[in-house]
């Protein structure tokens, strides 16, 4: 199994709802460190499993649309507590959704939200 990953990092802010957490219930930020990790057992023609270049293209064009923003406000986090779990679940179909590659067999989103404490989301992929 081939595995390619990039990773960057950005600054955003959320407040946890629906219990009591804490100074985490207040608006604050997060210097957010996200990884994809592109899994496969076979490469292209050309020797990638995807080009690192598209994974950088569809990954800028993320941490630029939640950059510097409140998480609470995105469409994306509508009913849910912006938790770095979901925050996972949500960059990895936006990110999917921009990836081709017929050769994947699954993804992985890791989010870092200080330098302790992350989470991720991996799921197979059906892409072609």
């Amino acid at each position: 199994m081939y595995t390619v990953a990039v990773k960057r990092d950005f600054v955003a802010q959320h407040f946890l709802i629906g219990g009591d957490w804490g100074p985490e219930n207040f608006k604050h930020s997060h210097h957010y460190v996200v990884e994809v990790q592109l899994h496969g057992a076979s490469l292209d023609v050309h020797g990638y499993l995807v080009d690192i270049v598209d994974i950088e293209r569809a990954l800028n064009g993320l941490v630029a649309r939640f950059k510097d923003k409140l998480l609470n406000d995105e469409p994306e986090f509508v009913g849910l507590n912006p938790s770095v779990e979901h925050f996972c679940r949500i960059l990895w179909e936006m990110f999917t959704a921009q990836i081709r590659a017929g050769n994947l067999d699954s993804v992985t989103v890791q989010i870092w939200e200080n330098e302790i404490a992350w989470a991720s989301y991996r799921r197979a992929v059906g892409m072609g």
